[in-house]
């Protein structure tokens, strides 16, 4: 049945639709009753039906919902419903809507079709009242590891019991054929602070119904307060989805990592199905003047978060979010989409539950937006922003190449005229002296005022992957040079100032095939092939260090944009592919009173006059030794092409 959303529009205004304030919009269980109460102020008949089960079947009972304030309606039911599936059903100018879960629902059945009344508290698995959030001091510890629930554990040689579920996160002493760890256990042995889980929320294009294997980045929202059904071992009872995230987010704190999830407000999958629609058509979208949809997401529609309900449902969803399933994080695709306000009302309600929480998104849109850019979350506001963070394409793209041409090289691969992009990362995107924004790809003014402000990285899940664009960028390279450029990319990243965010498998040289937006692509495609890292072990050790140098020296992680102008200091290398700073001072209060870094990103050798000093070199290409004592006593250091050295004074 498809509906004429703009039928509707003409005969109400949306903007001066009432808004409720109220915090209980959604299902409000308890064994004696249940409240159901929904916003819909442009309805005039509402009704709600219960099911014994999440799908088929005819109703159990239809109930006329009452008008109450402010646009909601609302009936209780006496007794305990507990598990009784529902619909709610509106009609709009005398036309009837399609039956679905209310927008806040916090359980349904198989395909969302259905809300589920839930008794929350029977989800939680044993110990879920004891669960602790590891420790974090200050947000540029965190070292984030961005991974797709199914890709963690669907291979054949993950060892993972639970493949492709939110259970295979959960388990421990799992190998690979060839004895190495796996899942949950190899990015425990990793050494990241923080696992990024692609949307994990219940999503339209996956039919969780079929056993047959089916694949989805999840990029497209059906009930934005429910995980995922495909990744339960029972997507029929609304409990399991719900338990076994519980368990997922259990487990990863006990190896003493955190949680952060990836939301997507900006659109849903299908207007007219969606569950927006179904209670107030056309309120809450964006249009453009002509009364078609906004389009800034280039997924047919764009939602309207500066309208007060969208608002309000956005902060209480995320604040669910944290404080039913302890998540320590949240990541917000096409930040730019939203309004500021909301992002920083967001932030406030976020740091009220835990001040510990950590935010951040993509600075962008992918098409125009009718909302101005000036009042949009977009990365050149991040200034403007209240303890959120966006990512730092300038730096992944200065490093690897721009993301419209995956044939052009970078800085890793002897791109010229990209050592500044670079150095705008290194610095965090603060403002800096010796960062000449002019030269800067993107950015041509600092972006970020702290920072933690800024995610530093080389690739996600979006494009091809790290190993895969060096591939295809460098067509005629070795697999010996090009494992050089992968590890001098991360290399950087690792060392640069800011959060550090890594792909998943980017440690054993991840490849796509060549494939590179991958959102639907088969599991052949996009599964972990946990063979390449016994295969790429040196890769996956260089890797390990790295983190663990960051880890161990908190220079490379200053937590103020004063701090790093004070300690960090580029040197004029006399080339313009070698980049040279030192971190001066016990930068940070860290053990090593200096630290000279130097990167040559061209693939011939370089000789660059170095600072006099009683200098101990850690890093050496591919080797890393923390430990290391022999002085480093000539005036000039031979640089191998492509590679980092990193040299230090106790």
């Amino acid at each position: 049945m498809a509906l004429s959303l703009f039928s509707f529009r003409p005969q109400h205004d949306m903007a001066a639709l009432p808004a409720y304030s109220g915090t209980d919009l959604g299902v409000s269980y308890t064994a004696a009753q249940t409240r159901f109460k929904i916003w819909a102020p442009t309805a005039g008949t509402v009704k709600l039906r219960l099911y014994a089960k999440g799908d088929g079947g005819k109703a159990l009972k239809t109930i006329d919902m009452a008008k109450g304030v402010n646009g909601t309606w609302q009936t209780v039911i006496k007794g305990d419903i507990q598990n009784k599936y529902y619909t709610i059903q509106t009609q709009v100018d005398g036309k009837w809507l399609l039956e679905s879960p209310d927008m806040y629902a916090k359980a349904v059945g198989v395909n969302g079709k259905r809300g589920m009344v839930v008794n929350l508290a029977a989800t939680d698995p044993a110990g879920w009242v004891a669960d602790k959030k590891p420790v974090q001091k200050n947000f540029t510890d965190i070292i984030i590891y961005e991974l797709h629930v199914r890709d963690a554990s669907i291979a054949a040689n993950s060892g993972i019991k639970h493949k492709g579920k939110f259970l295979g996160l959960t388990e421990s002493g799992t190998k690979s054929p060839q004895g190495e760890a796996t899942g949950l256990d190899h990015i425990k042995q990793l050494g990241v602070t923080h696992v990024h889980l692609l949307p994990s929320f219940d999503y339209n294009s996956v039919d969780e119904s079929k056993n047959a294997p089916q694949y989805n980045w999840g990029y497209d929202p059906l009930n934005y307060n429910v995980p995922e059904g495909s990744y339960a071992t029972d997507a029929y009872n609304g409990q399991v989805r719900i338990r076994e995230f519980k368990q997922m987010v259990q487990a990863i704190h006990r190896k003493g990592l955190r949680v952060i999830l990836d939301v997507v407000y900006n659109h849903t999958a299908d207007v007219d199905h969606s569950n927006f629609t179904q209670a107030v058509p056309g309120y809450f979208y964006r249009h453009n003047a002509d009364g078609s949809y906004a389009n800034a997401t280039a997924c047919g529609n764009e939602t309207a978060s500066e309208n007060a309900m969208v608002r309000k449902f956005m902060i209480e969803s995320v604040v669910y979010w944290a404080k039913e399933y302890h998540l320590d994080g949240f990541r917000f695709d096409l930040m730019g989409v939203h309004d500021m306000e909301t992002m920083n009302q967001i932030s406030a309600a976020l740091h009220k539950v835990d001040p510990t929480i950590f935010l951040y998104g993509e600075g962008w849109t992918v098409g125009a937006s009718p909302l101005p850019e000036e009042l949009r979350a977009v990365k050149k506001n991040t200034l403007k922003l209240d303890k959120i963070a966006a990512f730092g394409d300038d730096m992944r793209d200065g490093l690897r190449g721009p993301f419209n041409d995956v044939k052009q090289k970078g800085f890793v691969s002897g791109a010229p005229n990209t050592a500044e992009s670079v150095k705008f990362g290194i610095v965090g995107a603060v403002q800096h002296p010796q960062i000449n924004y002019k030269l800067v790809n993107y950015s041509k003014a600092p972006w970020a005022k702290e920072p933690y402000q800024s995610i530093c990285y080389v690739s996600c899940h979006d494009d091809p992957t790290l190993f895969d664009r060096l591939r295809l960028s460098n067509p005629t390279a070795s697999e010996a040079d090009l494992i050089k450029m992968d590890e001098l990319a991360n290399g950087i990243v690792l060392t640069s100032q800011g959060v550090t965010f890594l792909h998943a498998g980017e440690e054993m040289l991840r490849t796509k095939n060549l494939v590179g937006n991958s959102y639907n692509s088969p599991d052949s495609i996009n599964e972990l092939n946990w063979s390449r890292k016994s295969r790429y072990k040196a890769v996956f050790n260089y890797y390990q260090q790295m983190i663990a140098l960051r880890k161990n020296h908190p220079a490379f992680r200053m937590p103020s944009a004063a701090m790093i102008r004070q300690h960090l200091e580029f040197i004029d290398t006399g080339d313009p592919m070698v980049i040279g700073y030192q971190l001066k001072d016990h930068a940070n209060g860290d053990k090593w009173k200096n630290i000279l870094v130097l990167i040559n990103g061209d693939t011939k050798g370089k000789g660059v006059k170095i600072p006099k000093g009683n200098w101990v070199m850690a890093v050496k290409g591919s080797q890393v030794n923390e430990e290391a004592k022999a002085a480093f006593d000539a005036d000039v250091l031979e640089m191998k092409g492509t590679a980092l050295y990193i040299l230090f004074e106790k």
